[in-house]
């Protein structure tokens, strides 16, 4: 049953969760002491997490394909990305301690981790079966891509267990990009609405199931496009300052 558009919901499980983390992270905090920068990008990622739980965004997921993207891009792209800015780096490296975190967070598992993440919940019928099972598999996809996402950034915002110079984080983003955006350009150009849930469903704003589902491929891939073109620039800028710096330093010896 799909709830009434507009209405606040409350997911105690996923509050629980949320709160949980922060406990986690204030704790952490007496003893790493991070800057405040760091404490404001995690305090980002927890109110955005809460945003897709009990605001208007979670109902009208079950109307609109375009809100349930967006859902999907801020829990497995946005909140993770600021979530790893907001852990201190000693405090990183003390968690990659763990074998498994060690394995999870290489870049070669990180990514592929990810993009099998995202493209598979896209299937049609893992879509459509997630939607149709909000208390177990939506929860299940939602769990997904925060971790997905974790695991994701963690090579680009932190510097263990790998450290990747400049360029390399560059790459590794532009990569990411390059990779994952066949999925918003298929969803804005294919000729059909491919989700049965929002065929059958009554749909909002005078949207067809169509024009919706172009709308949210457009929207994702220019969201895509914008946050990692400015991450891999960030650090290719970087890289290129190092680079001249080198060059300084050489002609002067």
């Amino acid at each position: 049953m799909r709830p009434e558009p507009y209405v606040w919901s409350l997911h105690p499980e996923a509050v629980a969760a949320l709160a949980l983390s922060v406990a986690a992270y204030g704790l952490a905090l007496r003893r790493y002491s991070p800057p405040a920068w760091r404490v404001v990008a995690f305090a980002l990622g927890f109110l955005l997490l809460l945003a897709t739980a009990v605001t208007p965004l979670d109902s009208l997921t079950f109307h609109l394909l375009s809100a349930h993207l967006l859902q999907n891009v801020v829990l497995a792209e946005w909140a993770p990305a600021l979530l790893v800015l907001g852990i201190p780096p000693a405090l990183g490296e003390r968690l990659t301690e763990n074998s498994v975190l060690r394995v999870l967070t290489r870049p070669l598992v990180a990514l592929p981790l990810w993009l099998g993440t995202y493209f598979l919940w896209h299937l049609p019928p893992a879509y459509d079966a997630a939607l149709e099972h909000p208390l177990t598999l939506l929860h299940l996809e939602h769990a997904s891509y925060v971790a997905a996402g974790l695991l994701f950034w963690w090579p680009v915002f932190q510097d263990h267990p790998w450290r990747l110079p400049p360029s390399q984080r560059a790459g590794y983003v532009f990569a990411a990009f390059v990779l994952a955006s066949p999925i918003g350009l298929l969803l804005a150009l294919l000729p059909n609405a491919i989700y049965d849930f929002y065929v059958e469903g009554a749909g909002l704003w005078g949207l067809s199931p169509l024009t919706d589902q172009q709308i949210a491929g457009i929207t994702m891939a220019a969201e895509q496009a914008v946050v990692f073109f400015v991450v891999a620039a960030f650090y290719f800028a970087r890289f290129l300052a190092n680079e001249e710096r080198r060059e300084n330093y050489a002609t002067e010896a």
